[in-house]
């Protein structure tokens, strides 16, 4: 309960008033008049309180007490009940605080004087002898007392000669109190009925003595040898920054000392002996000693030492200090350097380079009785690069200067590698971690350990066998070199000595292999204007299993990127010819000169040909560039794996798993069986990981075609395909390891899309609340696709069911609805379509290869501005049409209901719910999306600074779901017109200070308008569905001036307004308008 001076002010029988010497608190509230806040107490009131008992509250709290020498408080003590009939030191205050309540806690009991009823005085409501006035350092000398007397589990107390009792259990401190307790005893009635106040628990007497900290650094310059840096710090307990407060303030000593040194060893040698032997050494030690006791956080440490025999005090302060130690010492990148001025060769002992580091760290602080680290790294390296020197042995041989002679007189090779390099890396690390047994018996806990050694080789090879034909390869071997666990004695060092010597034990192996090839087309006169590289990368990988489980054994992974890139210069071509060279060259002027009719012709010179020969050429000749990119990309991982490896990633005893898979050949079936038979596959029956394989694959062709002048086509043809196959090879036996290995759970995945051509049935008028004709033409072209269907399958054999489909063929078959959907809305005949293959021989085989990619295209054209008679009206004037289309199936996934029991490639499995053959293939959903971007788009720009343009787009997205039977239909038409006009002086009748404005100002004028539909048709249904759809118009005029080439404004309005085609959604209108006033404050 709370009492306070507003509510009880008029209390009875005692009124309520503040303790003496306080002073309540002034607030300004909101109306700017000052007002004192409402000061109180805390009320406990307990009757048929028992001799003995005690009842309080508490509340946990987290405080740190030690800066503080001093706590406070007001105390007051009054008969409850109906009767005034308590004495002075029958009743107890009691204060406790600590960790808790229970087992950790300080105490202090005060005999409570009581005021008698009717009193009105401050003085005698809280009378000075109740007042809780606590040297806090009174509470750490109990407990030194306490700790030299009896164990910390037993109850200590104190009684001074004013009747307070001090107490202590366990082993509470003020640098963490958790908790506070404050509350009443009865101390000597059978029963009392009391009400206590407690007011104003404070601390006071802050801790003001303050600290110092220094830093020093010297820098030696050791001639040309190297350089020596020392650095040291300190700094006090109590040391902070002016921002911090008393409590955040350093209460540890810290000092720190670094020195380090580079040195070049080498110029303590002759000059001659060439040698570069850079040194780095150092050493970095913290020490910090903190004020307090870690373990009695109270109790300074000097307290502690004053207090403990003398034999404890250097294991206590060693206990209380945190040391950490850094040593470092390292040699890098030893050689020797060539001092003879020759070219180096293979065998130089320049090529090789040494590299040593050590590295030692100690610590020990009240909870870490050590932590060592102590590692050693070693390294051996030898990097050997040459300029690559080709031979040509043709060259001289051949004297004839004919252009097609030089491909052969270009023959060259490269002997010697470019790049040698091999380097081997050695570390070790051993690291021992033992904890203080902190409250403990006098024993020490056991070390763990941290320690590792590993040892690494690393190769690469850039070798430029010719001009045009390079290779680059790199492998990594990681080792680890196997040791008993924890301390070594001479048997196990021996052990681990005889494994390092033996290279470890591989963990890891990785390689890769990059060969680049330019076709010499270049040099052969009639291919010069083709360019052809070719790219192969492959990667492999072996990884170890698990020593816990190597029954399970380790993992095989490849990988193969194969790259072409072709480039075809058609211009360069047709200037080979002299009458394709006339099509391009402008006719000379006309010289009507006697002298010129007489003049013969120079061999060489220039055709002379008609305009209409001239377009004719153009046009047959109209193919400029062709850029072709085929990329393709494969990996395959293969688990289980037993068999180790050597060299090269393989085991040339077993020949496994064979140079191929090592440079990126892709495993098949009978590679798979051959490791299976072997027994390099494991039996154990707990083996469970899935073989995978992934394919991709892109082609990209670009073509640019130009027919006439200023007409540019630019034809493009994409094709994306990915497949991933999933499967567990394993020995399905109970036991396991007979070899009989089986195929479980094959499973297929991927995706697949092309540039396509759609536009046919793009421009049919459609009702998105009727059937269009094309979808009703959609639906009659699945019988004519089943019966294809049924007569190509030898288990239907064109047997007709009741409802004019054939069998397990129906009208919701998917191999049906694929074909018959593509065939209508591309108006192809349906007789002749492509159909979808139920086949899987491999990862790269296509169960779409039958849909081709189709050319889309771009269309400018700028010409028109120059025309005779035009080119007095427009300035420029370009002609723009696009069109952009991609067929695209985002996922597909094998059917594992699927069979071709009977006739391979051909499904024989019906489904009984559907009355269909379940295909190889599960199409959920195929889309085409197809935009003119745009149809036709008109960009003027005139003489007489106006510029105007119109632009028409139309687009659709269909989306066929496989699922529920259902065609999403999505149009898009949009027609935007737009203009423009710039003037200078149109505000000239505007002054502005006397002057007139006679600078640019721009006129602007937008105008579009959008109509999207999009209805939802499904399968012999005689509606439509409109889902969605708008009406999108928008008019945004602006003009803008500039009033100088610092500022310009400009005033705009702009109005959207959607109108839905559906009931659902509400008509919006946005309108916006204002004035933008742009300032450069950029220096000009």
């Amino acid at each position: 309960l709370a009492v306070n001076i507003e509510e009880n002010s008029s209390r009875a029988p005692i009124p309520y008033k503040t303790p003496p010497k306080v002073i309540r608190q002034q607030q300004l509230s909101n109306n700017n008049v000052n007002i004192l806040l409402n000061e109180q107490s805390l009320s406990i009131q307990a009757c048929n309180l028992a001799q003995g008992g005690v009842r309080g509250v508490f509340k946990t709290i987290n405080l740190d007490l030690r800066q503080y020498s001093n706590l406070y408080m007001y105390t007051h003590l009054e008969s409850g009940g109906t009767i005034d009939n308590i004495n002075d030191n029958e009743m107890y205050a009691v204060i406790r605080v600590g960790d808790d309540l229970i087992n950790n806690f300080y105490e202090l009991r005060i005999p409570l004087k009581k005021t008698p009823w009717g009193a009105i005085t401050d003085d005698a409501i809280w009378p000075a002898a109740n007042d809780l006035s606590l040297d806090l350092q009174r509470l750490v000398q109990l407990k030194l007392a306490r700790n030299k007397s009896v164990a910390s589990t037993q109850f200590y107390k104190q009684v001074d000669a004013d009747g307070k009792e001090f107490s202590i259990l366990g082993n509470p401190n003020l640098g963490e109190v958790q908790v506070i307790f404050l509350g009443v005893e009865n101390r000597t009635r059978p029963d009392a009925c009391v009400e206590v106040w407690f007011n104003e628990l404070r601390l006071g007497g802050l801790n003001e003595k303050g600290g110092y900290a220094a830093l020093g650094r010297v820098d030696v310059k050791l001639a040309d040898l190297g350089t020596l840096y020392v650095s040291g710090s300190v700094r006090s307990a109590g040391f902070g920054t002016i921002e911090q407060r008393v409590n955040e303030r350093s209460k540890d000593g810290i000092s720190q000392f670094d020195m380090a040194t580079n040195l070049e060893l080498g110029k303590l040698l002759p000059e001659k002996a060439g040698m570069s032997i850079p040194v780095y050494a150092g050493i970095s030690q913290t020490v910090s000693t903190p004020e307090f006791d870690p373990y009695d956080l109270d109790i300074k440490l000097k307290d502690k030492l004053k207090q403990s025999p003398a034999k404890q005090r250097d294991s206590i302060r060693s206990n209380a200090v945190d040391v950490h130690t850094i040593k470092t010492v390292n040699f890098t990148n030893v050689k020797k350097n060539n001092t003879s001025g020759k070219k180096q060769k293979i065998w130089s002992i320049e090529n090789v380079d040494v590299s040593y580091s050590y590295y030692k760290e100690t610590e020990h602080n009240p909870l870490i009785e050590s932590n060592d680290i102590v590692r050693h790294r070693a390294g051996l390296g030898y990097n050997y690069t040459s300029a690559p020197k080709y031979v040509e042995p043709l060259k001289r041989s051949i004297k004839s200067k004919s252009a097609w002679y030089q491909i052969i007189k270009d023959i060259n090779f490269n002997p010697v590698p470019s790049l040698l390099s091999f380097r081997a890396d050695v570390n070790r690390q051993f690291g021992a971690y033992r904890p203080r047994n902190v409250g403990g018996f006098k024993f020490g806990l056991p070390e763990t350990y941290d320690k590792y050694f590993t040892f690494d080789r690393t190769y690469a090879l850039r070798w430029d066998i010719t001009k045009s034909l390079n290779l680059d390869f790199t492998a990594l071997n990681k080792a680890w070199v196997d040791e008993d666990s924890g301390r070594l004695d001479k048997e196990g060092r021996k052990k681990m000595w005889d494994n390092f010597l033996n290279g470890g034990r591989t963990i890891s192996y990785q390689q890769n292999a990059n060969v680049s090839y330019v076709l010499p087309t270049a040099k052969v006169p009639a291919l010069d204007w083709t360019s052809v590289r070719v790219n192969y990368i492959a990667s492999y990988n072996w990884l170890a299993a698990s020593l816990i489980a190597r029954n399970l054994g380790n993992t095989l992974a490849n990988s193969q990127q194969k790259n072409i890139t072709g480039e075809f210069d058609f211009t360069k071509l047709y200037s080979k010819s002299r009458f394709l060279r006339a099509l391009e060259e402008a006719a000379p002027a006309v010289d009507t000169s006697k002298s010129a009719k007489k003049k013969k012709k120079e061999p060489g010179e220039p055709l002379q040909l008609s305009a209409g020969v001239k377009a004719i050429g153009r046009i047959l000749t109209s193919f400029k560039r062709i850029t072709i990119n085929y990329t393709e990309n494969a990996t395959a991982s293969i688990y289980g794996y037993t068999d180790s490896t050597r060299m090269l990633g393989m085991n040339f005893r077993s020949m496994a798993p064979g140079l191929g898979y090592v440079f990126g050949r892709q495993p098949d079936t009978s590679f798979i069986n051959s490791l299976g038979a072997k027994g390099l596959i494991t039996g154990d029956p707990n083996f469970n990981f899935q073989n995978r394989q992934d394919f991709s694959q892109k082609l990209s062709i670009q073509a640019q075609l130009m027919p006439v002048h200023d007409l540019t086509i630019d034809l493009n043809v994409d094709k994306t395909f990915g497949k991933v196959y999933t499967e567990l090879y394993k020995d399905t036996t109970a036991n396991g390891y007979s070899g009989n290995f089986a195929r479980l759970n094959p499973y297929t995945e991927g995706s697949f899309s092309v540039s396509y051509v759609s536009f046919q049935t793009l421009f049919t008028k459609i009702d998105p609340n009727q059937v269009s004709q094309t979808f009703l033409k959609f639906q009659d072209y699945r019988s004519i696709i089943a019966k294809r269907l049924s007569v190509a399958n030898p288990g239907s054999n064109g047997t007709q069911t009741g409802d004019g489909f054939y069998k397990g063929y129906g009208k919701y078959s998917q191999e049906v609805l694929l074909p018959a959907f593509l065939a209508a809305y591309t108006n192809k005949d349906p007789n002749t379509i492509s159909l979808m293959k139920n086949a899987n021989p491999n990862v790269r085989s296509n169960p779409f290869q039958g849909i081709l990619p189709r050319p889309n295209w771009r269309i400018t054209y700028n010409g028109l501005s120059r025309i005779p008679g035009l080119d007095k009206i427009f300035t420029n004037f370009t002609i723009t049409h696009g069109y952009q289309s991609t067929l695209s199936v985002n996922h597909f996934e094998s059917a594992l209901l699927f069979k071709d029991e009977f006739y391979p490639s051909y499904p024989s499995f019906i489904d009984t719910l559907t009355g269909n053959y379940v295909p190889y293939f599960l199409v959920p959903n195929i889309s085409i999306s197809e935009q003119f971007a745009p149809l036709i788009d008109m960009d003027m720009q005139f003489t007489n600074q106006l510029n105007a343009r119109f632009e028409f787009k139309k687009s659709r997205t269909l989306s066929l779901s496989l699922v529920d039977y259902q065609l999403s239909e999505a149009r898009s038409t949009e027609f935007t017109i737009a203009g423009g006009y710039r003037k200078r002086g149109a505000f000239s009748f505007i002054k502005f200070k006397g002057k007139a404005l006679e600078n640019d100002a721009s006129f602007r004028l937008d105008l579009s308008f959008r109509n999207d539909e999009t209805s939802n048709s499904r399968l012999d249904q005689s509606q439509a569905l409109p889902t969605a759809g708008q009406k999108v118009v928008l008019i945004s005029p602006s003009v803008d001036y500039v009033i100088s080439n610092r500022v310009n404004i400009k005033f705009y309005f702009e109005q959207r307004r959607v109108v839905p085609s559906i009931s659902t959604a509400p008509p919006i209108t946005n309108t916006r308008a204002g004035v933008d006033i742009r300032l450069s404050l950029a220096q000009k």
